[in-house]
């Protein structure tokens, strides 16, 4: 029987004639980023994650719904070793938890949030971006008691999403690419470094809508 699998781009792990790598844009981020990736999210054609994971070197993706507590307490607080094969071991490292101040589930615990320290040198600040939908996200914030207990970063205005194959419940909902642009613009207080980053985001977004422009949005 001949095999109907499609051929995967080994690096964005999408099929090869749909490969997004040409939106890579690599961007050296002072402060670390961690995605804590719902499982549905892996074969989503719409979910943004992967890329920006590949754009930052000082990321990391791991996929779940559900965590072991020692497992999760080493995704937050033990050294990264980056994508340059560098390791950060000379810091406290500070999480930081991407989340609004606000939450329609009043069983959620919403973290308090952070008052960055006025000499953050001793620091190393990571963000820790929930991906996935926002009710899948307010379920693994619910799910995972660690995460319940970080100071949390809500964003400062941003603009309003350009992710327009995705349906958004709200004005200020943003995908997790974007969010994670702005959330690092707004603690290294650059701007200009991450414009390129949301550059290659609404080319993404116009090669994914282009496939099938007519079919359904689905949720963020």
């Amino acid at each position: 029987m001949t095999s109907t699998k499609r051929a995967l781009c080994t690096k964005c792990l999408r099929p090869q004639r749909t490969c997004i790598c040409l939106w890579i844009t690599p961007t050296e981020n002072e402060v670390e980023v961690l995605f804590l990736q719902h499982p549905l999210e892996i074969d989503n054609a719409k979910g943004s994650a992967r890329l920006l994971h590949l754009s930052l070197p000082h990321s990391q993706i791991k996929t779940g719904e559900v965590f072991a507590e020692d497992e999760l307490g080493e995704l937050l607080y033990a050294p990264f070793r980056h994508q340059d094969g560098k390791e950060q071991t000379n810091k406290i490292i500070q999480p930081l938890l991407l989340y609004p101040d606000t939450a329609e589930d009043g069983n959620i615990v919403i973290p308090p949030v952070l008052a960055l320290a006025p000499d953050n040198s001793a620091f190393q600040y990571r963000l820790i971006v929930l991906d996935g939908t926002w009710r899948k996200s307010r379920k693994m914030l619910y799910l995972n008691p660690l995460l319940q207990q970080l100071p949390s970063l809500p964003l400062s205005d941003p603009p309003a999403s350009h992710y327009r194959i995705r349906k958004a419940h709200k004005a200020d909902q943003l995908s997790t690419y974007e969010a994670t642009c702005y959330a690092l613009m707004q603690l290294e207080n650059e701007v200009e470094k991450y414009l390129p980053l949301l550059a290659a985001f609404d080319g993404f977004v116009e090669q994914i809508g282009s496939y099938d422009p007519s079919s359904k949005k689905s949720e963020i």
